[in-house]
């Protein structure tokens, strides 16, 4: 039977090459592979080296093997998803329902679920298949892969409600999903068999990063679900490491690596940081090697000793010959012929960008998982904190970690940290709660019984909980209560679809109460919406950054991400290179590659995105604590 294998973990540690290179290692040996993301960001092509997109496309592999992989790859496109979901319950309808009918089931599936439901239910359609032996999901960053996970469930118990009531869902008619119902519930159930499924959490040597990994393996349990092999990615060579610099930031991953051991009791991968990026067959072919070349060692039984990339564990790692890193790069190689002089990029004025003219300015920051966002939107809201200007940093990722960067506790209500900073995190559960009393409170008096008992069975459906966050978020860009408010947003792909919301929203709107005696209320929504568009598109009123860091997938998925924005009249500017690493620490050919492949793609940064460039320096210490923040927020000016 078909194996599953997923990779998760906090955005930016590597899921997508370990899947990868997974997959590689499975077609290797002759078993018929495909590897499939559910990210809205994805970068499989990037990482093969190729072109992939919304079909099944086998991965070329050169002349490295005398024989063809049967390794397969799709990136599930949202867009094209949702176009195929619809189709395929609007079809059969055609040819025998009238064409105002047919308009009314089109709308039915404008609303802002369906394109989230579409692209679960290609996703799980590759659990119904027995067509592959293994597959390999890299799926989106921790948070949104949870509320991935559990949407079996709920959608499940909302079909099944709504064929009580009023057999409408906002997916369309109960009778066309209850195959989807008996679908949703296998896949549930092949989730939750650890004989057919394993999770794999990637992670860094890093406090935020073994948090987000225990608190995600939490979650995953509390829906039924164990999590299996933990790879721990981006480790220091103790060899490279003979500056205090680096030498800190050693010990600081050390002290995390056994912390590790302590908290996880689960098999572990070791790979170590590379001098160079991961593209293509060749170098994945590297991390293959790497990732499984103690597979039958006592590092992956049941017992695991202790790491032998610390200190105080096994034999060290170069007399073992275990090597995560590629051998340094010759003199004269390619990074070598690039100079090694920085670039000269004019330092972007942020206060004229962060600080408000003429009432709030909404700060935003997005762009691919685990590149620093969040860091950089705490940075900014103590920088405007201490400009004298009331601010209130709000995050709207469901795997967020604002209050491990204050090292503060984070509220669902806007709670003080300091003076003139405020800081919320928008509990979606709650936030779904409050906004469903909210609605029918303000319901009940003006609309008949029928229409609310309509509403609240719309209420009740699964997609709503995104609206009730949403609305939360909405509100803090309407109050007047501060100066400047700080979003630190979800990865790029589920930034770009938060942004879509106002629009999506609108027609939902509509739907919900599509009858004489809510006009009223649907003109107001749509007039509350229209002014939400234009503070996103006034320039003055909200500013958008791309935080990246300066390596290549970043900088297309950025990319990419400022085109999408644009498309919805939302111009980005600026650009935050993040991590850059200091000439003056850069004294060995290990940091030096590093360093020279940063400066070729701040050069390609500076010309592809025409934006001004703030260059963001790597710090010797993990920026945490308010204190930390203070320090790091002069880097700002």
């Amino acid at each position: 039977m078909t194996k599953y294998i997923f990779f998760s973990g906090k955005g930016g540690v590597g899921k997508t090459t370990m899947a990868c290179a997974t997959a590689i290692h499975y077609a290797s040996q002759g078993k018929k592979t495909l590897i499939v993301t559910t990210d809205p960001a994805s970068n499989l092509a990037d990482v093969f080296d190729q072109k992939i997109g919304h079909k099944i496309t086998p991965i070329s592999v050169g002349a490295i093997h005398e024989l063809p992989l049967q390794l397969f790859a799709m990136e599930i496109d949202p867009d094209e998803a949702t176009r195929e979901y619809k189709e395929r319950i609007i079809g059969p309808f055609r040819e025998i329902m009238p064409d105002d009918v047919i308009a009314s089931l089109e709308e039915n599936l404008s609303g802002p679920c369906t394109t989230e439901m579409a692209s679960f239910d290609r996703f799980i359609d590759f659990m119904e298949t027995d067509e592959y032996e293994i597959i390999v999901f890299d799926t989106a960053p921790t948070g949104h892969t949870i509320r991935l996970l559990e949407l079996p469930v709920n959608w499940s118990k909302h079909i099944e409600e709504s064929a009580q009531g009023s057999g409408q869902t906002c997916l369309g008619p109960v009778q066309s999903l209850q195959d989807s119902k008996d679908k949703y519930d296998r896949a549930t159930a092949l989730l939750k068999d650890p004989e057919r499924t394993d999770f794999i959490f990637v992670m860094r040597p890093e406090d935020l990063s073994l948090y987000e990994t225990l608190r995600a393996s939490k979650e995953l349990e509390g829906i039924g679900i164990k999590s299996g092999e933990i790879i721990i990615n981006g480790i220091l060579p103790e060899e490279v490491c003979e500056i205090e610099f680096f030498r800190r930031k050693y010990e600081a991953q050390q002290k995390v690596l056994g912390e590790t051991e302590n908290a996880i009791k689960k098999p572990k991968r070791f790979m170590l940081l590379r001098d160079n990026e991961v593209n293509g067959i060749e170098a994945l072919q590297g991390i293959v090697s790497e990732l499984f070349k103690h597979e039958i060692e006592s590092i992956f039984s049941e017992n695991p000793p202790e790491s032998p990339f610390f200190k105080g564990g096994l034999n060290s790692p170069l007399s073992r010959g275990v090597r995560g890193v590629s051998p340094p790069l010759a003199k004269g190689g390619f990074f070598n012929k690039i100079p090694k002089t920085d670039l000269i990029i004019e330092k972007p004025d942020i206060d004229k960008l962060f600080i408000p003219a003429n009432g709030t300015k909404a700060i935003f920051f997005t762009g691919k998982g685990g590149v620093g966002k969040t860091t950089i939107s705490c940075i900014t809201a103590v920088h405007t904190a201490q400009k004298g200007f009331k601010t209130l940093i709000v995050t709207t990722d469901p795997a967020a970690h604002i209050g491990e960067v204050f090292d503060v506790k984070i509220h669902d209500e806007p709670s003080e940290i300091t003076k003139n900073l405020f800081a919320v995190m928008i509990d979606q559960e709650k936030a779904f709660i409050e906004y469903k009393e909210r609605i029918l409170e303000d319901a009940r008096g003006k609309y008949s019984e029928d229409m609310i008992a309509a509403m609240e069975e719309e209420l009740n459906s699964p997609c709503i909980e995104e609206m009730a966050a949403f609305d939360k978020f909405i509100r803090f860009i309407e109050s007047s209560a501060y100066d400047v408010i700080v979003f630190d947003t979800a990865p790029t792909g589920h930034t770009l679809r938060l942004l879509d919301l106002p629009f999506d929203y609108a027609k939902q709107a509509k739907m919900m109460i599509n009858t004489t005696e809510g006009a009223k209320a649907k003109k107001e929504t749509e007039n509350r919406f229209r002014k939400i568009i234009d503070i996103l598109r006034n320039r003055e009123q909200a500013v958008f950054c791309l935080v990246l860091y300066p390596e290549s997938t970043p900088i297309l998925e950025s990319y990419r991400a400022m085109l999408d924005l644009k498309d919805a009249g939302i111009e980005t500017q600026l650009v935050i290179a993040n991590m850059i690493l200091p000439e003056e620490v850069c004294v060995n050919d290990f940091f030096t590659n590093r360093r020279q492949m940063q400066m070729k793609y701040l050069n390609e940064i500076k010309e592809r995105f025409n934006l001004p460039v703030l260059r963001f320096p790597m710090l010797q210490d993990e920026i945490r604590g308010f204190e930390g923040l203070i320090f790091a927020a002069r880097h700002l000016i």
